[in-house]
């Protein structure tokens, strides 16, 4: 029986309980402002929009790999009556089947400065290129995991960035989860980094 006996003390320190007098009061937030709420978002404002991309030729094979990706580019900001993006502010496209068909979507960013950039994905539903996602911001970093798309976001807190989930519902690339995570470290030649 004396072995059970430290675990029966409890949490209490060596001294014992103290008194560090009255707790706060507990209050629910107030509103400073609650009659006022954001719009919803309208078409054009949804980065999960889906939209075909006029002039380009269609992709009978639905694979994105077989499409000229700075074309594609070109011809959707065209259509928003947007200049094309000078072909070295456009990182190299990335394929990976992110609509769950078994075919390879387009993945592309344009750096639109050191510090902003522009997330774009394009599918080709029924061999029409169709945009999935066009997602301005400061990107920490773009992941494929587990079926979804993972977009890595600064906070004013360098502690920490916040992490969109992007996962495709049958219709778009439905917003799934947000959160916040530790930065990545950039891999260096010394610690490695290379392909999996």
């Amino acid at each position: 029986m004396l072995p059970l006996l430290p675990l029966l003390g409890g949490c209490a320190g060596l001294e014992g309980l103290r008194n560090d007098g009255r707790a706060r009061d507990v209050r629910a937030p107030l509103a400073l402002w609650p009659e006022y709420t954001p719009a919803p978002l309208g078409r054009d404002d949804n980065p999960a929009a889906v939209k075909p991309v006029r002039g380009v030729p269609r992709i009978p094979s639905g694979s994105m790999a077989d499409a000229d990706a700075l074309a594609v580019l070109d011809a959707d900001l065209t259509a928003e009556g947007r200049r094309p993006p000078a072909p070295k502010t456009v990182r190299g496209p990335r394929f990976y089947d992110v609509t769950h068909d078994g075919r390879p979507d387009l993945i592309t960013v344009i750096d639109r400065d050191p510090r902003n950039s522009e997330l774009r994905v394009y599918s080709a539903r029924n061999g029409v290129v169709t945009r999935v996602l066009a997602l301005p911001g400061v990107l920490a970093g773009v992941e494929v995991a587990a079926g979804h798309l993972s977009i890595r976001e600064p906070t004013k807190d360098p502690r920490y960035v916040a992490v969109t989930d992007y996962v495709w519902d049958g219709d778009s690339l439905a917003l799934w989860d947000l959160t916040l995570d530790e930065p990545r470290k950039r891999p260096t030649a010394s610690t490695g980094g290379g392909s999996p």
